[in-house]
């Protein structure tokens, strides 16, 4: 039997902290797949990981929007350039965007990024 007049350790104090933000990933493999998703549609589905993160919750809105903008003006402007496809330019944009949107990706987990979240 415990001793009522013992201070007692706390539940409340000792529980570790729950994170109020939801989790974009649930393992390592479900991560790769959604980072080698940029990369494998050339670009075209760069913004798909940021809609699915909004819906869930796990950044603000206004981010899913700033790539879906910036996807299709990047889109946009390099089909704009060189229509026939043969710029080194279209190459360059395109790269950027693949590379930018899927280390982004691999970020939207990481507790150290606070922007968007």
């Amino acid at each position: 039997m415990t001793n009522p007049y013992q201070p007692q350790p706390s539940p409340y104090l000792n529980t570790p902290v729950p994170s109020g933000r939801p989790r974009m990933f649930n393992s390592t493999i479900v991560k790769v797949i959604w980072i080698l998703l940029p990369i494998v549609t050339i670009g075209i589905g760069a913004a798909v990981p940021f809609v699915v993160a909004a819906v869930k919750g796990v950044i603000k809105p206004w981010l899913a929007v700033a790539y879906v903008l910036a996807e299709v003006s990047i889109l946009g402007i390099s089909t704009a350039a060189a229509p026939d496809g043969e710029s080194p330019f279209v190459g360059l944009l395109l790269i950027f965007l693949i590379v930018a949107s899927a280390t982004h990706t691999a970020l939207l987990d990481n507790d150290r990024v606070s922007i968007g979240k």
